[in-house]
């Protein structure tokens, strides 16, 4: 026990001391940081720009729409609409009329024109070329003045009255999901889909990482012929546990530093954007127990360890950072493939390839997080995913500790899969 404190303790300390470390450890605040504010702060100035109506209307509809939506962009009725030419035109003309509107265009005159034709009053299309045509802020609107107005004409056109058409050319309903859990209301649904990927993210990105950190780590003992030292004092199951251990527990610390900054920066981020002059709604987060935190630990601390023995597994194997590049590729698409599903799984989190996902080991320590991020799941099915998570753990390590012991100590060819087989069934 000694030996695997001791072997622990020095992969911890030798990696939190490192320049690397505190690098990242301080860009991941600042990246959720900026997630949080950024959006916020770019919509506040992101809204449509004053000039957008200095634009030509082209109207071929011969319903006066183009004269309703000049008003529209100007602010109303009383609005000064002499900021934008309307002209009305045959159908036939509109394509000269294109021509001189675009070299308008070109020497500044306008910012760009507006198509009106049958097809509009259809409310199939318009057509709008200009200079802020990728303008987003800019399209949305002209996109909503235009659907509005060629609403209100066809219900004028159909007898109901202009101040119902108004009014109805106005409305706009917002839709706010709310999730409800087994514990009651648990806050919005779209913040919890956010959440939940952004958990299953986070997941896959740590393990990928710290996984790989296990596997250079072992090449580099290799190369410099370190283990042949270490392994004569320590054995091999110990030496390899030590090392997965002392590496997870690096990435478990910056995991919980990451999570405590990043639950401050949501706690003030209301009080931070208004010294910014944005107003924002406070971030409603779903509900979490100290149980489902735990969990959520346990399958980021059981995933690493799984995938850790696996890349220990094939360093050992190796005898260059080139030939890990290939060897590992497996192991990187088993790890892939809850990201690939991970769409599919947030459209259906209780359906049949969500819930298989999350009891194969291979994608558990990601999907069962994720869904448990954003449905109540049953307490046996995380009991039975936990289970086999921890039962692949042991065989992982297990048989990486059999290939660690023995390929450790061999340098220059790759072993074939037959001889890796040979490792695993002989005994320590």
């Amino acid at each position: 026990m000694k030996k695997l404190w001791a072997v622990t303790a020095r992969e911890y300390m030798e990696r939190v001391r490192t320049r690397w470390f505190i690098i990242s450890t301080v860009f991941g605040p600042l990246l959720f940081g900026g997630l949080m504010y950024l959006p916020a702060y770019a919509a506040s100035r992101g809204r449509d720009s004053q000039d957008v109506a200095q634009i030509r209307i082209l109207d071929a509809t011969n319903t006066g729409l183009g004269r309703a939506i000049a008003a529209e962009l100007n602010g109303g009725v009383f609005g000064d609409s002499s900021r934008t030419q309307v002209v009305s035109l045959a159908p036939s003309a509109v394509s000269a009329a294109e021509s001189t509107a675009t070299r308008a265009v070109r020497r500044r005159e306008i910012r760009g024109y507006l198509v009106l034709d049958a097809r509009t009053m259809a409310g199939r299309s318009a057509h709008y070329s200009g200079t802020n045509a990728t303008a987003f802020a800019d399209m949305r609107r002209l996109e909503s003045v235009v659907t509005g107005e060629v609403l209100a004409e066809r219900m004028r056109a159909i007898g109901v009255p202009a101040s119902d058409a108004s009014q109805l050319k106005r409305m706009q309903l917002e839709l706010k999901p709310e999730r409800i859990t087994a514990s009651g209301r648990g806050g919005s649904g779209q913040v919890s889909a956010l959440i939940a990927i952004s958990v299953a993210m986070l997941l896959y990105v740590t393990i990928f990482i710290y996984g790989q950190n296990v596997l250079r780590g072992v090449i580099e003992e290799k190369q410099t012929r370190v283990a042949e030292i270490v392994v004569s004092s320590v054995r091999a199951t110990t030496l390899l546990a030590g090392k997965v251990l002392g590496v997870g527990a690096v990435g478990l610390t910056q995991l919980l530093i990451w999570l405590a900054t990043s639950i401050v920066l949501a706690r003030f981020r209301v009080a931070l954007l208004a010294r910014l002059g944005v107003d924002a709604a406070p971030m409603q987060f779903p509900t979490a127990t100290n149980g489902q935190l735990a969990i959520l630990i346990l399958f980021f601390v059981l995933g690493y360890t799984f995938y850790a023995a696996l890349f220990a597994a094939i360093g050992a194997m190796v005898n260059s950072e080139q030939e890990a590049q290939q060897a590992q590729m497996p192991v990187i698409l088993l790890l892939a493939t809850s990201i690939v599903f991970l769409q599919s799984v947030l459209n259906s989190p209780d359906g049949t390839l969500a819930k298989n996902l999350s009891w194969i080991p291979f994608s558990s320590p990601i999907v069962m997080p994720l869904r448990m991020s954003a449905v109540s799941v049953r307490g046996w099915e995380v009991g039975v995913s936990l289970f086999a998570l921890l039962a692949s753990c042991y065989i992982a390590v297990y048989i990486a500790a059999r290939i660690y012991r023995t390929g450790v100590l061999m340098y220059g060819k790759r072993p074939s899969l037959r001889e890796v087989i040979r490792w695993v069934g002989q005994a320590r």
